[in-house]
């Protein structure tokens, strides 16, 4: 009887391959406010330390195919400096949808009329498509 052996370099890049899928959708039991709260807070990490192109990758497979990373970077525009985000709420109303409210701290370039730093929250739509949580940005 012959045994076959698989090379320990092609073993180690599916095993890879598959821990980085399951990464992508979030363990098995995480619920789906989990799931996105960890995805929100990603995507707001990218986009505090200038990643645009890391944060452009949580956006719906439908606004990349229409609007390019360059096309996204522009639309996210430059009158302020984001100094801080974190998810505070997320809530699922339906079961391939949830809203998480982030509340975000931020400098103004211009002016100090609002004080050095500016607090406000914002709502994000999150859809499940083909088993992962994206962000909805408006075309």
């Amino acid at each position: 009887m012959q045994t076959f052996v698989l090379p320990r370099a092609l073993l180690a890049s599916v095993a890879a391959a598959l821990l980085a899928g399951c990464a992508a959708v979030g363990p098995a039991s995480s619920s789906p406010e989990e799931t996105v709260q960890d995805r929100a807070n990603a995507r707001w990490a990218a986009l505090l330390k200038g990643d645009s192109a890391k944060a452009y990758g949580y956006l719906t497979p439908g606004y990349r195919a229409v609007h390019d990373e360059a096309t996204y970077r522009k639309r996210r525009g430059s009158a302020v400096k984001w100094t801080g985000a974190e998810v505070v709420d997320v809530r699922c109303p339906e079961a391939t949808k949830c809203l998480a409210k982030v509340r975000i701290e931020a400098k103004p370039f211009l002016g100090r009329k609002f004080g050095d730093t500016i607090v406000t929250h914002v709502e994000e739509t999150w859809l499940l498509e083909d088993g992962r949580w994206w962000l909805f940005e408006r075309l």
